[in-house]
């Protein structure tokens, strides 16, 4: 195991975490997308330097938290679809939890204007409250979601709304 390059992780997640519950309590959005930007830029060179960061690189927490930084690297787009191919292979290696691939997923088929798989992507509506961006095939959802370890979409949605102030 690579214990710096998971120290680092853990230290560039910590900052993610940080800088969006800033956001959430101030609205100031400035310090999240200067840490995104880090995050990604390093996240690019990290996985060109070692393929993707998987459990047995960084241990199960790193490989966590590097699926966060990819996660949340919204404004890279391609680099988004190259870990969601690594991650594939790393779900099938045993390298990277299911449940990975199917959050990255959702949100690069959501931000190509695709229906979602996994229904685990939400956004705002026009009257403030969180609804989950179209989902295809949505008689199957729980059954796929249940596939890769995720609860069912009516309690992901409880979930969801209740962390949400303006949800009720």
């Amino acid at each position: 195991m690579n214990h710096d390059l998971a120290a680092d992780l853990h230290r560039r997640a910590e900052q993610d975490q940080a800088a969006r519950r800033l956001m959430l309590e101030t609205g100031d959005g400035r310090g999240l997308v200067r840490v995104d930007a880090d995050n990604t830029a390093w996240l690019r060179q990290a996985i060109a330097t070692h393929g993707w960061l998987g459990i047995s690189l960084v241990g199960e927490q790193g490989a966590d938290e590097a699926w966060l930084l990819a996660q949340h690297a919204d404004r890279d787009l391609d680099l988004q679809r190259q870990v969601l191919g690594l991650l594939q292979d790393a779900v099938a290696d045993g390298e990277a939890q299911p449940r990975h691939l199917a959050y990255l997923t959702d949100r690069v088929l959501v931000a190509a204007g695709e229906p979602q798989v996994y229904g685990t992507q939400y956004t705002r509506a026009p009257d403030g409250k969180l609804q989950s961006y179209a989902v295809a095939d949505p008689e199957q959802l729980d059954a796929r979601r249940a596939a890769v370890g995720l609860e069912s979409a009516a309690e992901y949605d409880r979930r969801m709304r209740g962390r949400d102030p303006e949800a009720v």
